[in-house]
């Protein structure tokens, strides 16, 4: 879930909001979505060959944290004030919208005896709420610590590529995208979530598609992704912390307009206002 505020919401969400916000974009696995039944898979590119998926590592990583330096987010933990409770590490996992507790129960899983093992009951009390009950300074403090570790940073990586990657980019190459589309399915299920909801990627997704075909359908990507960008839009000015959409037009939209569907480098945008370069 996307942790950058561009602005901070104004004042906190209740608990009734953010047990709705848990509905409408959720991150759990079992909203993922799944590839289109039948769809032919026509795609270009592969976000996930190595060089790539770095590229679209760095990319989020400079909307969600001002930095390429993704590598460095697994120690990242604070509390953005948008109603999700804490947000943490490489994707932004939030302690009110369940896919910080699942990450939490796969890393322990792996490693029952880890820092963050304790703290799994309250998890499961605040999750749904954006309250620090059972958490606090001692949860930063742990989260810290298990971040240091290989297997905390593996258990992110999983789930990252679990609950968003991985079913971003599938659907993306059953769409028939190249690596730009694919990676805008990305960065879209990291903002937004999974789910089939209006205000997430399945969301947005449809209604893209009702004004313009997929490749995999017989349409013109760029006229696809235009829509795609459009309807995303349309639900990132719904909320005050992502109404900046940057992220889109002086990023993913220049990629387009410049023709670079494959992603190569050199890579040059800005997203709320700061320039990037990926040589």
């Amino acid at each position: 879930m996307s942790k950058k505020l561009r602005p901070v919401l104004i004042g906190t969400l209740g608990a009734a909001s953010v047990a709705a916000l848990v509905i409408t974009t959720p991150a759990f696995s079992s909203a993922a979505p799944a590839p289109v039944a039948g769809a032919s898979v026509l795609a270009t590119g592969d976000l996930a060959a190595p060089a790539k998926k770095e590229i679209a590592m760095k990319l989020v990583s400079s909307a969600e944290n001002s930095s390429l330096d993704w590598k460095a987010q697994y120690k990242y933990i604070e509390d953005i004030g948008d109603g999700r409770g804490y947000t943490a590490g490489i994707i932004g996992f939030c302690s009110g919208t369940g896919d910080m507790l699942e990450l939490v129960e796969a890393y322990t899983d792996a490693v029952p005896d880890n820092p963050l093992a304790k703290f799994l009951p309250a998890l499961r009390k605040v999750n749904g709420t954006d309250s620090h009950s059972g958490l606090g300074s001692a949860f930063e403090s742990a989260w810290k610590q298990a971040a240091a570790t290989t297997a905390f940073q593996t258990a992110q990586n999983n789930e990252r590529d679990r609950v968003y990657f991985n079913p971003s980019v599938n659907q993306g190459k059953s769409d028939g995208l190249s690596n730009l589309g694919q990676f805008a399915y990305y960065d879209a299920i990291v903002m937004h979530g999974p789910g089939d909801s209006s205000d997430s990627f399945g969301g947005i997704r449809k209604a893209a598609m009702k004004k313009a075909k997929t490749p995999a359908q017989g349409g013109d990507e760029a006229t696809y992704l235009k829509a795609f960008f459009a309807a995303r839009k349309v639900i990132m000015k719904q909320e005050d912390a992502h109404s900046d959409t940057s992220r889109v037009d002086t990023a993913q939209l220049k990629f387009l307009n410049e023709g670079n569907f494959d992603l190569h480098t050199p890579l040059k945008w800005k997203v709320y206002g700061d320039s990037y370069t990926i040589d």
